[in-house]
């Protein structure tokens, strides 16, 4: 699904209205129509209900108002609050707004609170208008509502919002009613995911015809809530032929790629997934990544680690193998294991360097032979990955291919630049460690981007705030690198892994809810998001 900025958005628009001929109006009826449809879904029958549609003079106010008169048609009292003078409104947000009123709808315009007239006498002459405080005629309006709809600004907001759609933001946001965003929660950007002042915080966001970058970006899925993706009547072949450089992850992408077993399928060919991993105090990392490269169908899965670990590794690993290696008087991997990490390697179908092997010197430069000596497929995480800070060219001298899995603080590390850099362009950051190292980036967060050297990029659509927990991550490295010893590219694995993971964290969170989700319970889940992915 196609991963649209504002200004693709707004020429899908015009392709469809002028190469098409469809009336703009079709579409905005049609917004309005699944808009509905999608707050039912969700909500449950409305008759009865009460619902205030806030709505700005724009084409996001156009597709409220149509909003507002279907709900009408559903039994609701729907009734419009809206910021601007209805004169002031052109075109089909107009049209919409005359048909909600000759259908019966009630218009309450919103006062700006500077140089309104309107007291029960004309003022005399010479004297300032009288002023009328917007928060007391609007703010009754919310508190006397079941719910909320959001029509103020949608994707054409490029600029800080202030005055009366700042407090019109700030009092819905505080009402504590649910609020449904149309297209996309006022006050967030829409390419970006960054708030411009104030944002709506909603529960519900039903975006039009493509998913917009600022609702998985940045802080936009702190304002989106569940996001609904509405067909408006855009040809497909037109969205085809935009070439949209960025698409939004889901099953349908990558259910061809889980792998399928044969009736004849054996241990010996379903992969094996050799895992650097581990040192003192950090066991735990080796057993997820382990686990997770299990539970993704590897075949064999076998670990290797600093040699007075080993036996805390067999006793919590019961389908994994382990190998010993020599370790540091630290206890972590030492320069001396080079050699007999090599001979491990050469058997397996893909590795894994990195889940807790800490930050020794000698660690560290072992991992930088690793990468320059391994001719199988390697997913590169966590203490791997800060071997390499301030070294990242090492990265261009791997002979294998690479997918590294940096969280924004070691993305940061890896590119010398700010966190918050790394946060306020992720699809950015992503694209310049994939096309300058030529291998394949899985920047974690919310809103996992992944990045492949040819410019390929993805964000994934699933996940939850729960996966915010220690190991998640290494869970991942295991699914990754378990996909990859089945014989995924990395390009597929990258999808497959990112997606299966959020979505294992979702049915996890969904039996247990957010709070208290430990890493255990991903793993556990994956053989059900697998299963789900395989059912639609």
């Amino acid at each position: 699904m196609d991963l649209v900025t504002a200004a693709e958005m707004r020429a899908l628009d015009c392709a469809a209205i002028e190469e098409r001929q469809i009336p703009s109006l079709r579409l905005m009826e049609n917004a309005g129509k699944a808009v509905v449809q999608e707050m039912v879904r969700h909500f449950g029958p409305l008759r009865g209900k009460t619902v205030t549609i806030v709505s700005g003079k724009g084409q996001n106010g156009g597709d409220g108002f149509v909003v507002a008169r279907l709900l009408r048609q559903q039994g609701c009292t729907a009734r419009v609050a809206i910021l601007s003078p209805p004169s002031a409104l052109k075109g089909d947000a107009a049209t919409t707004l005359r048909r909600f009123q000759r259908a019966g709808g009630r218009v309450h315009p919103i006062p700006s609170g500077v140089g309104v007239g309107g007291g029960p006498a004309p003022p005399e002459a010479g004297a300032p208008p009288t002023r009328i405080d917007p928060v007391s005629v609007l703010g009754p309006l919310l508190q006397r509502s079941d719910l909320l709809v959001d029509a103020i600004f949608g994707t054409g907001l490029n600029a800080p919002v202030e005055g009366l759609p700042a407090t019109a933001i700030q009092l819905m946001n505080a009402s504590g009613r649910p609020i449904v965003a149309i297209d996309l929660p006022s006050g967030l950007d829409a390419d970006t995911g960054a708030v411009l002042g104030a944002a709506i915080t909603a529960m519900l966001t039903v975006t039009l015809a493509c998913p917009k970058r600022g609702l998985y970006l940045g802080v936009g899925p702190n304002h989106a809530g569940m996001v609904r993706v509405a067909d408006i009547g855009i040809p497909p072949d037109l969205m085809a032929a935009a070439k949209i450089p960025v698409t939004l992850l889901d099953a349908a992408q990558v259910r061809p790629w889980l792998p399928v077993r044969s009736r004849t399928a054996h241990k010996g060919t379903c992969g094996h997934a050799g895992i650097i991993a581990g040192s003192v105090g950090k066991t735990g990392a080796a057993t997820m990544a382990a686990l997770g490269a299990l539970r993704v169908g590897a075949g064999l899965v076998t670990v290797a680690t600093p040699r007075s670990l080993n036996d805390v590794l067999e006793a919590k690993l019961l389908e994994a193998m382990t190998v010993p290696v020599p370790e540091t008087e630290a206890r972590t991997l030492s320069t001396k294991a080079l050699a007999p990490l090599l001979a491990f390697a050469t058997d397996k179908t893909a590795m894994a360097i990195g889940p807790g092997i800490g930050t020794h010197p000698e660690t560290k430069a072992l991992v930088h032979s690793l990468l320059s000596s391994l001719t199988r497929p390697i997913v590169l995480d966590a203490d791997g990955l800060n071997a390499v800070a301030g070294h990242r060219e090492l990265l261009s001298t791997v002979h294998a291919p690479l997918l590294v899995t940096p969280h924004p603080g070691e993305m940061a590390r890896l590119l010398e630049v700010s966190t918050a850099d790394v946060q306020k362009d992720r699809l950015g950051a992503a694209t310049r460690l994939a096309q300058e190292h030529k291998v394949y980036v899985v920047l974690k967060g919310a809103g996992t981007v992944v990045a492949a050297p040819d410019g390929r990029l993805v964000v994934n659509s699933t996940g939850n705030p729960g996966m915010a927990t220690a190991g998640t991550g290494d869970v991942l490295t295991g699914m990754l690198v378990g996909l990859l010893a089945q014989g995924l590219s990395p390009w597929e694995a990258a999808c497959t892994g990112v997606y299966l993971h959020g979505l294992a964290g979702d049915l996890a969170a969904a039996d247990q809810g957010e709070t208290g989700l430990i890493a255990g319970d991903v793993i556990q889940a994956i053989p059900r998001a697998i299963r789900r992915v395989l059912e639609k």
